[in-house]
């Protein structure tokens, strides 16, 4: 019948006669003798792949325990009107606006969609380049907003064409592996705060803290205000790369804080968004989009993404969660995203606009306690987690990998660092420090010019001779 290999039961045998004579079955004869190789070798390549592509911790899992993740999906991945298959295999679900997460929140039952667009900050030019030295980037980076503005793709689930139709709003659902790769259904989709650990601030010894969750494995590279004077947002551009990280736990960010509370107890208000490579969140070693917030030091409120209730998006075009590309090559083209976060001085709700123009939503002002009223510190920067596994350094990279020194085009940057002041005006950062725990590991540089205003390099390998 043509067929060359017959499969019985698992087995592969030659036919007992062929229409091409001999010589097929000379040919299968062959084709069993080496069979086992071919089969151990592709195995072997089998699993290398899956090892590095599959970061669920598969394991056995009680119907109990199924269920009740099941019971949370159906809780955060609302019915969609429309959906849309990623090629990097996340589903996009086009949800309602009024059906969104946000609003399952208990203090946000009576919450509306602020429709009146929020009052934008005004720009000031303050930027001064006397007495401060840094290099002119005759390089340029691509922004993902002139991206976006001339209808290019940037998050990969535009690729075939596809968006989600208006009065929507695009949410990456959650799947029961994307659960089971977090320590407990209750850590899904949340930082964890270091316990047992003293604040960051007692270690640098000043009451400026610039973040608490440091310890538990927690290593910074940051800018941070200094002054006093009242926040009430933050702006910068920030260069997008993918890191790579060494374990399933460990991640690797980059972001903007904007902070208000006690640094040493559990009334922290916090506010994020930045980009950030999690293959425990998310599965893959993909830069994506992200937020975050919480009103009570990283405890029980808040999350990551849409993943609970509490961020309003009100954009259809852009994914929070998704996957960003292109991404930043070393000593090729440079990308980078610019995020403003802001407080609204007409209904005081917290925004967050992509590059110039795109609004992507807010968080409702009632979330929040210190925030409700302003700012106090703001930070930029990066973050990554070392496990310590087998008591060494991990080898997870922040921003590029490549120290600071190494500047534009190998190491990462924040570039235009500016702060949203009592008038709601934008301007630039004057007053930053700079903190890295580990300079050997990851470190930081900053400066300021008439370009890029007050920037900075930043980033590292992790482990290397002079980290162990």
């Amino acid at each position: 019948m043509g067929s060359v290999v017959v499969v019985r039961k698992g087995r592969f045998s030659c036919p007992s006669h062929s229409s091409g004579g001999n010589t097929i079955l000379e040919i299968c004869s062959v084709f069993l003798v080496f069979l086992p190789f071919f089969l151990l070798l592709f195995s072997k390549k089998t699993m290398a792949l899956s090892t590095s592509l599959n970061y669920t911790r598969y394991k056995q899992v009680s119907t109990l325990r199924l269920a009740r993740i099941q019971r949370h999906l159906d809780k955060i991945n609302k019915p969609p009107l429309f959906t849309i298959q990623s090629p990097d295999g996340d589903i996009i679900d086009c949800i309602h606006k009024r059906k969104q997460p946000a609003l399952d929140h208990p203090l946000l039952k009576m919450h509306k969609i602020q429709r009146v667009p929020p009052e934008m900050p005004k720009v000031m030019k303050t930027v001064k380049t006397d007495g401060f030295s840094g290099e002119t980037n005759n390089s340029t980076a691509d922004s993902f907003d002139e991206r976006l503005m001339r209808g290019a793709d940037w998050q990969m689930w535009h690729r075939e064409g596809q968006r989600c139709p208006k009065g929507t709003i695009p949410v990456r659902r959650s799947t029961t592996p994307d659960v089971l790769r977090a320590k407990s259904l209750y850590d899904f989709g949340k930082k964890q705060r270091a316990t047992g650990m003293a604040p960051f601030a007692s270690r640098i010894n000043s009451v400026d803290a610039p973040d608490i969750v440091s310890g538990n494995g927690h290593e910074h590279a940051i800018a941070y205000t200094t002054a006093s004077d009242e926040v009430y947002g933050a702006k910068a551009t920030i260069n997008v790369w993918d890191p790579s990280i060494e374990t399933v736990n460990e991640f690797s960010l980059s972001q903007i804080w904007v902070l208000s509370g006690s640094f040493d107890g559990s009334d922290l208000n916090s506010i994020e968004a930045g980009w950030q490579v999690s293959p425990e969140l998310y599965g893959d070693t993909r830069p994506r989009l992200f937020t975050y917030w919480t009103s009570d030091a990283y405890q029980a409120t808040g999350c990551y993404n849409l993943l609970c209730s509490g961020f309003v998006q009100t954009n259809s075009r852009i994914a929070i969660g998704a996957a960003i590309s292109p991404v930043s090559s070393m000593g090729g083209d440079q990308f980078d995203i610019t995020i403003l976060i802001w407080k609204d001085p007409k209904l005081g709700n917290w925004w967050m606009r992509f590059g110039d123009n795109t609004l992507v939503g807010y968080w409702p002002n009632e979330l929040f306690t210190h925030l409700a009223d302003r700012a106090t510190m703001v930070e930029w920067g990066g973050e990554i987690v070392n496990s310590g596994t087998h008591d060494e350094h991990t080898t997870t990279q922040m921003g590029s990998g490549q120290f600071a020194e190494d500047g534009f085009g190998k190491a990462s940057y924040f570039r235009n660092l500016e702060i949203v002041d009592s008038d709601n005006s934008l301007s630039t950062a004057q007053d930053i420090s700079v903190l890295a725990e580990n300079s050997n590991c990851y470190n930081i540089v900053s400066s300021r010019n008439g370009e890029w205003g007050t920037h900075f390099y930043y980033g590292g390998p992790g482990r290397n001779p002079n980290c162990q």
